[in-house]
């Protein structure tokens, strides 16, 4: 992705930005109402309240913030030790204050991110995440955690939840890089072919002892006795991220292959 505009006259990083800011309107609503109760009380994550994935989107906030500063100024990318310091004064937060504080942290990242001048947005460049980034890069990273974690939150609140329509088709241009990081080889081969809806997409997913791949791929016939998984592009995201239970799973059909098989590919974060 880049800041450039494409043909049709639409900026992508505007489009981003879009999705960030409707995430937040989403997050901001669900959690206003809450008590300190509520907000101490489980979210999606077994190992996480609703106000610790707060806390962790409140510090990932700042933490962006100082990425997004480095970048603008032209220096070095910050490192392991101020994140560190972000990460404890975080988790010292009391639940009450890790929910109202988190939800703040995310709305000033959106303004500081907003506040760029054209000429900045195209001159940002910051070496970080094995590599140079641009704004948009650090936009789109955000993004996916960002309405990941959202829904982490809302559908604790209400099971039926998805992820936001707005953000899945942005997401799913980056699962090819992300899933060989986030799949867990199970000692198993297979190889299936996916199919998304909502929008639709194609996918080939490999697996080997080794290592797990994601890759675009074209329509075509496919060989006789395929392992094919036919399922809302948003319930695929979730999968890779450890997020289809059987509870959580709608839509999904499956030819030759077990869900659970997969689902012990991508066991989440």
């Amino acid at each position: 992705m880049t800041t450039g505009t494409d043909p049709t006259g639409t900026d992508p990083l505007e489009t981003v930005l879009a999705a960030l800011g409707t995430s937040h309107a989403r997050l901001a609503a669900v959690v206003g109402p809450l008590t300190a109760e509520e907000a101490a009380g489980p979210s999606y994550d077994d190992d996480w309240s609703i106000a610790q994935v707060l806390s962790h989107l409140g510090s990932g906030a700042e933490i962006f913030g100082l990425i997004l500063d480095a970048g603008r100024r032209g220096e070095d990318a910050p490192g392991m030790e101020q994140f560190q310091q972000v990460w404890d004064r975080w988790n010292a937060k009391s639940p009450e204050e890790q929910a109202r504080d988190g939800v703040a942290a995310d709305a000033a990242f959106l303004a500081s991110l907003g506040h760029l001048n054209p000429a900045e947005r195209e001159a940002w460049r910051l070496s970080f995440f094995g590599g140079e980034q641009r704004l948009s890069d650090i936009a789109q990273m955000r993004l996916g955690e960002h309405a990941v974690h959202t829904w982490d939150v809302v559908v604790a609140r209400d099971s039926k939840a998805t992820l936001a329509e707005d953000a899945v088709e942005l997401i799913l241009g980056t699962l090819p890089g992300y899933a060989p990081r986030v799949g867990k080889p199970t000692g198993e081969s297979l190889r299936v072919y996916v199919t998304t809806y909502d929008p639709e997409r194609r996918f080939q997913l490999d697996a080997t002892p080794e290592s797990v791949s994601l890759s675009p791929a074209a329509p075509s016939p496919l060989p006789p006795g395929s392992a094919v998984l036919r399922l809302p592009a948003e319930a695929f995201i979730r999968l890779l991220l450890g997020r289809l239970d059987d509870e959580h799973t709608s839509g999904a059909e499956t030819e030759n292959v077990d869900l659970a098989a997969l689902r012990r590919l991508f066991p989440g974060f």
